[in-house]
């Protein structure tokens, strides 16, 4: 059985994201998707609000998993008993940062492996960080993220105010 490890802060979740969780879920038996716990970074939303989203929106893929941890990627990987994590990227870009990062886990464990998933067209240009600036000046960000992020992305807004 080969399982995988999609780490990230989806914060917020994306269409991209959505994206490479569903078609890495057609290339494993298993997917954990890892909301990595900073307690350093301000986020947007909290890890159980990122856990809940993740779950809404995944909950027709049956063999996904939604989970947080803190601490080194690697020794996350480990713990689920796979060495294989997943990364997506969307430009040259991101390429070489994931490059450094899959390097980095790879001297911290020498069997890991990192498998990219490159960004379809649809979702290139999109990003949490986007996603975030755009929202945070009442933009519509409603093509960019799914149907239950916009709406608390809203009500985010509507908290603010």
């Amino acid at each position: 059985m080969k399982k995988a490890v999609y780490p990230g802060s989806f914060d917020p979740l994306t269409n991209g994201h959505l994206n490479i969780i569903r078609r890495a879920s057609t290339i494993f038996d298993e997917v954990t998707v890892a909301i990595g716990r900073n307690p350093e970074k301000k986020t947007l939303f909290s890890v159980s609000e990122r856990i809940q989203l993740l779950q809404c929106c995944t909950t027709e893929l049956k063999n996904v998993t939604i989970k947080s941890y803190q601490g080194l990627t690697a020794d996350f990987v480990r713990s689920e008993h796979t060495n294989i994590v997943i990364r997506g990227t969307r430009n040259s870009r991101d390429f070489v940062y994931e490059q450094e990062i899959a390097n980095l886990n790879n001297l911290l464990d020498a069997d890991i492996e990192t498998m990219l998933l490159f960004a379809n067209r649809d979702y290139e240009l999109i990003s949490s960080s986007m996603v975030k600036e755009i929202n945070r000046f009442d933009g519509d960000v409603r093509q960019f993220v799914p149907d239950q992020v916009f709406k608390a992305l809203k009500e985010k807004n509507h908290e603010k105010n």
